[in-house]
């Protein structure tokens, strides 16, 4: 009795939210989503556990500056090299996604190789990391540095389903023979321009901010913080830029399927390191590619 109590009030809660926003004009809309119905607080934060930096890394700046444009999506840019959004599920994987769908990009980008990076492989073999129970940004950027990560035909995503990190895998669910995509080094982003430059010059990057529960409400427009209370740290692939309604944003790429926010996107408020998005921005170089 006492547990629907609690499923109840949650949901009530949820709900004055959705009205909240949608009441205030605040610049972006929101809307109540059947896969979080009925979570707890606790099991949302199950599925957003990065931990948040600042990361002891080296920090990548650039010297010279190109003319930026106002409006940047890299759809537009490399249009055969932005991959689809994805589902994470019931696990808290969103570090694997963040890091494995960067390094996609930046494959089909810098190395004009198109495959689809396995985030089970992050989830499963990186020992540094907790697999569903959360990761660091820089350790599974290391990984596949150091050990790589196949692709995803080699060895599929199950934990979205079951909600176990299970156990590493050495040979392909296909029959192939593995190969391992290496990230050539790793790296930190900071500042408004260095993050800009390397979204334009070298594709996606992975990036990690602190999530209310108003984020998970999120439907549409330039999301800044207005109600809830903390959940936790969530990883995303960051993607470009732009304005909208007078509001500079950064666009985003989310890992809740396509049937979360802006099919899949979303846009944050830039500049005024909203949730601390312009903290903790990670990636690499597309490397070389080698065997199991």
């Amino acid at each position: 009795m006492k547990l629907f109590i609690l499923v109840l009030l949650f949901a009530i809660a949820f709900t004055s939210i959705v009205d909240e926003i949608n009441n205030a004009n605040v610049g972006w809309t929101a809307q109540e989503y059947e896969q979080f119905a009925g979570k707890t607080k606790e099991e949302l934060r199950s599925l957003l556990n990065t931990h948040l930096g600042p990361y002891d890394l080296p920090k990548k700046e650039f010297i010279s500056y190109e003319a930026l444009p106002t409006n940047f999506d890299p759809r537009d840019k490399w249009p055969s090299c932005i991959h689809a959004i994805r589902d994470q599920g019931n696990c808290g994987s969103c570090w694997a996604f963040g890091a494995a769908e960067a390094l996609t990009d930046r494959f089909c980008i810098q190395k004009n190789i198109d495959v689809i990076l396995s985030t089970q492989d992050l989830v499963s073999c990186d020992k540094n990391n907790y697999g569903c129970d959360g990761g660091y940004l820089d350790v599974a950027w290391a990984f596949m540095k150091a050990t790589g990560v196949v692709t995803e035909e080699c060895y599929p995503y199950t934990s979205g389903t079951s909600g176990q990190t299970g156990s590493c895998k050495r040979t392909c669910k296909d029959g192939s023979t593995g190969k391992k995509y290496h990230a050539s080094n790793y790296y930190s982003v900071s500042g408004i321009t260095n993050i800009m430059n390397e979204l334009y010059t070298n594709g996606p990057t992975e990036g990690a901010f602190e999530v209310y529960e108003d984020f998970m409400n999120y439907k549409s427009g330039v999301y800044r913080h207005i109600s809830g209370s903390y959940l936790g740290g969530h990883a995303i692939k960051v993607m470009g830029w732009g304005v909208e309604s007078g509001k500079d944003y950064w666009l985003c790429a989310n890992s809740w399927g396509t049937s979360w926010g802006i099919s899949g996107y979303f846009k944050i408020l830039k500049g005024v390191d909203e949730c601390g998005i312009e903290d903790d921005i990670v990636a690499g170089m597309a490397g070389t590619v080698g065997f199991f």
